[in-house]
């Protein structure tokens, strides 16, 4: 059973600021950063803002980094089997998951103006050409990518049936929303609103079928790629930042029982930015 605090999954619900879920004295607030230079200076800068905990006691989670250290902040939470709402300060260069940083913040008035965005990982079940097990999580996405130089032929099954029965190219991948403008945006995928319950089935490189230009899913179906002609083609999977090599099945579906929380400042909520991404011309 996933260890989220009542009080606080109440007030996400809600969509209230984390004012609800901060309490009132001394909140229990732990402050993260990645090991980067601008990173630990801010950490250093924000250390007598308050009285900060470890991570697994507290309430809230200040991450100080890019995207790829809130990932990576997410998935701990996900091993551990504890999700607190994180709230993400971007010192490093996209920043989509993360709040702009400010010299002369103050840490706890951002924090309770903010609201609270819940989105659903992937959940991955894959199967290695030796017939091991590994279970994964992508917050973003997952993909197939070929090994070699030879072309991955993958069959794509959703639902009950077999959707296409061999997809020739560089491999495919399943996006969830809040990662649609990630790789799979990259690979010519569509943006996906946060609130949709669809995801993402884009081909990366695909060369048969030619005109297949991927789907748009709703999140119930559960979707099973089948590794074709796996030792003479084979095939790695990367979920967000862990890879699988030599796969021979995937099979993906939404863990919506274990969805995680993240806060926004106001006018900076990933809806936004994730419509304001479709609006980008170059």
């Amino acid at each position: 059973m996933m260890d989220t605090d009542t009080a606080s999954s109440k007030a996400l619900k809600r969509g209230e600021a984390a004012a609800e879920l901060l309490g009132d004295g001394h909140p229990r607030i732990a402050l993260v950063a990645s090991d980067t230079h601008r990173a630990q200076t801010a950490r250093g800068a924000l250390l007598d803002q308050h009285n900060w905990c470890k991570l697994e006691d507290a309430r809230v989670a200040v991450v100080l980094g890019g995207d790829g250290f809130m990932l990576q902040t997410l998935h701990s939470m996900l091993d551990a089997g504890r999700i607190i709402p994180a709230y993400g300060i971007n010192l490093g260069t996209v920043g989509f998951l993360m709040n702009p940083f400010e010299e002369t913040m103050s840490v706890l008035d951002r924090l309770s103006r903010t609201k609270a965005k819940r989105i659903a990982p992937l959940r991955i079940k894959a199967i290695t050409q030796d017939g091991a097990m590994h279970e994964l999580r992508a917050i973003n996405e997952v993909s197939l990518l070929r090994e070699t130089r030879q072309t991955a032929k993958i069959e794509v099954t959703v639902g009950p049936r077999v959707r296409i029965k061999e997809l020739v190219g560089d491999g495919v991948l399943v996006a969830t929303p809040a990662g649609s403008t990630a790789y799979n945006l990259s690979a010519n995928g569509p943006i996906l609103p946060l609130d949709s319950q669809l995801l993402a089935l884009t081909p990366i490189s695909p060369f048969r079928p030619r005109r297949w230009r991927g789907a748009i899913l709703p999140d119930r179906m559960r979707i099973k790629l089948r590794v074709l002609d796996p030792k003479k083609r084979p095939v790695s999977a990367v979920a967000d930042q862990k890879e699988v090599r030599d796969i021979a099945e995937l099979t993906i579906d939404v863990a919506h029982e274990t969805e995680l929380e993240l806060l926004f400042d106001p006018g900076q909520s990933l809806e936004d930015r994730i419509v304001s991404e479709q609006f980008v011309v170059d």
